[in-house]
């Protein structure tokens, strides 16, 4: 099919929710990618921070194959080893004590927010627990993560949300203003992506850390768009130097296979019980079978090394362009805020130019592969070099 043949039957057969670039991407190899008519282009954005092997990776490819031949789905009513060595791997590179298996980030984070709550009924006492999320925060777009997201911007046309969330600044003076005798959590990103690619204060973060140990309020840390390497390390909170009670994590988790978690420390592993949580397609095999490769890779010390220095590299280098008025981010997350012209539109004329790019707010947003080599990523920089300079 050309562009337009697939242009046409999409958007006559889906609902308008995307604004779509003019590129129908047939196949690609790392983080190179080819649309329908043989255009190549240098990808930036790992579909959003999913592809964190880049395209058709071999390894990756061999083992979701091998399962989908295999057994390519069983119900949570029976075991399944490749489930039960992503458990364990999961856990192991996380430091933390149990999982839940889901298919997405705002999944992942209503399984937070539900054990949260049940912490706080149970543990805490409370009749009707409530959760502190930060302002310009991003967890979903279900009713519930919707109600989690500290930008009003995402509540429009979709009131009632659901009750039960406080908003506080990223400072703790406001997190403990925002503290009554309800409160059993507080939900934060370290780097806040769809806000806009902003870090949180290192002593904020150690700060609440400290401030939800001293009062029993859980801290749980949203990584569903740090995690699995994309900040130089396994997670986020690693590189913070903090323990979280829970951890949500999507995205990059399985390759390009649709695949969530929620993590939490070992004390917390039976708050929910048989029945009170599930996932039809949680824990897929197929899936499972993707992310173990993702994290076998993905948790050596040399490839996390590589994410930092390449990371670095793409930073020096935005930071040099004259178009460039500031550059922000960690690992290979990176936003950077052109001097003119809004990010769409530079965005869109990155696509003509072959580079796929994103945008957060006022920032363009970087997010390419973790296996991206320096050719690519040097004829990529050169093409956004050269769209902000015309």
């Amino acid at each position: 099919m050309t562009f337009e043949e697939v242009k046409k039957k999409l958007d006559g057969a889906t609902m308008p929710t995307y604004s779509r670039f003019p590129a129908a991407i047939a196949s690609g190899k790392n983080a190179t990618a080819f649309d329908v008519q043989g255009k190549e282009y240098i990808d930036f954005t790992s579909g959003i921070g999913v592809n964190c092997l880049g395209y058709a990776d071999p390894e990756w490819a061999a083992a979701v194959a091998k399962q989908a031949a295999a057994v390519q789905h069983i119900s949570n009513l029976y075991y399944s080893p490749v489930q039960a060595e992503l458990a364990e791997k999961l856990c192991a590179v996380s430091g933390m004590g149990k999982v839940f298996f889901c298919n997405s980030g705002a999944e992942a984070n209503e399984c937070s927010i539900k054990l949260a709550r049940k912490y706080g009924e149970e543990k805490l006492g409370i009749e009707k627990p409530e959760i502190i999320t930060l302002n310009n925060s991003f967890h979903g777009r279900t009713i519930t993560t919707l109600a989690a997201t500290g930008q009003e911007v995402f509540h429009e046309h979709f009131l009632p949300l659901t009750e039960g969330f406080r908003t506080a600044g990223a400072a703790i003076g406001s997190v403990k203003a925002c503290v009554t005798e309800n409160t059993c959590a507080v939900l934060a990103e370290l780097i806040q992506g769809e806000g806009g690619v902003i870090p949180l204060d290192p002593a904020f973060v150690k700060e609440l850390r400290e401030f939800c140990t001293e009062h029993k309020l859980l801290l749980m840390i949203d990584e569903v768009q740090t995690g699995i390497g994309r900040t130089g390390e396994v997670f986020a909170y690693q590189s913070y130097g903090i323990q979280p009670d829970v951890v949500s994590s999507a995205k990059a988790l399985a390759g390009g296979l649709p695949m969530g978690a929620c993590l939490c420390r070992e004390e917390l592993g039976d708050v929910l019980g048989s029945g009170m949580h599930g996932s039809t397609f949680g824990g897929n095999p197929v899936a499972c079978a993707g992310a173990l490769v993702v994290l076998n890779r993905v948790s050596k010390p040399e490839f996390l090394e590589n994410v930092r220095k390449m990371g670095n590299y793409f930073a020096e280098r935005l930071k040099k362009m004259p178009g460039i008025a500031e550059v922000r981010g960690m690992g290979l997350m990176l936003g950077a805020k052109p001097k003119a012209g809004t990010p769409g539109e530079i965005a869109r004329k990155c696509v003509e130019n072959g580079l796929l790019i994103l945008t957060a707010k006022e920032m363009l947003r970087l997010l390419p592969p973790l296996t991206i080599t320096n050719e690519e990523a040097d004829r990529g920089l050169a093409i956004l070099e050269t769209v902000l300079n015309t």
